[in-house]
């Protein structure tokens, strides 16, 4: 049986990253206890996951090295946020969209980027993926900084629609106010924001009515209007839109 694309990207991660470690790592001694620091310099020891996921959500200015620190995590943090066991997403910044991973040597940053993109794919096809889809969304843009690779395979299909409906019912009050519905994502959203306003308005309207969503096709095709122009629309005061 061949491994799926995300198995096989988790299994590049934890062949690349294998041995990696911050051996001066202090981290901060008053949060975290000598064991738990001990993790970060020591190579090829398993971590437990609590302390996986408190490194990869700690604050950058508590690591001497986080880059260090992260290539040392990533290979159980990938697996475990894959998996699901770094629930709640949304409650700090993830290393990997703090740390310039795309200045890594060239194998190192091809693993992270794959991952990322993998993981889409499989969360495209997934019902009940781990998360909330707005918030893995969110994540795997801000490690990318950019939405653009994640649109493009956000193809048409019962699952990814279904995705789609949900994403744009919760991103359109800001959208339609250009303001933006993301609370963790450090470099690169603002520039993204305009293109995530066009691919809607181009791509979701015919998918959301497909599901039973004429009123939210409604207003995603809004947003391809300048901003007097959106909130000037007749749509406001129509019928439709007060029921």
């Amino acid at each position: 049986m061949h491994p799926t694309a995300l198995e096989a990207a988790l299994a590049d991660i934890e062949t690349v990253f294998n041995g990696f470690a911050s051996p001066g790592e202090a981290v901060c001694s008053v949060c975290d206890l000598p064991e738990e620091i001990a993790y970060l310099r020591t190579p090829y020891v398993r971590i437990p996951v609590d302390v996986v996921r408190q490194y990869t959500f700690q604050v950058s200015g508590h690591f001497d090295d986080q880059d260090a620190a992260m290539r040392r995590l990533l290979p159980q943090g990938a697996r475990a946020l894959t998996e699901g066991a770094m629930d709640p997403l949304g409650l700090g910044y993830h290393g990997l969209t703090v740390v310039d991973w795309r200045s890594w040597p060239e194998r190192q940053a091809a693993a992270v980027e794959t991952l990322v993109l993998a993981w889409w794919r499989d969360v495209l096809a997934t019902p009940r993926p781990p998360y909330s889809i707005t918030e893995i969304f969110e994540l795997c843009a801000a490690i990318l900084r950019s939405a653009t690779a994640l649109l493009d395979l956000w193809r048409p299909g019962p699952v990814a629609d279904a995705h789609l409906a949900q994403c744009v019912d919760w991103w359109l009050e800001d959208l339609l106010g250009d303001d933006t519905p993301f609370r963790w994502w450090l470099h690169g959203e603002e520039a993204a924001l305009p293109g995530l306003r066009s691919w809607l308005a181009a791509h979701a309207p015919a998918r959301l009515r497909a599901q039973g969503e004429p009123d939210l096709a409604a207003r995603a095709e809004l947003l391809a209007l300048p901003y007097e122009e959106r909130w000037a629309h007749p749509y406001w005061t129509s019928p439709s839109a007060t029921n």
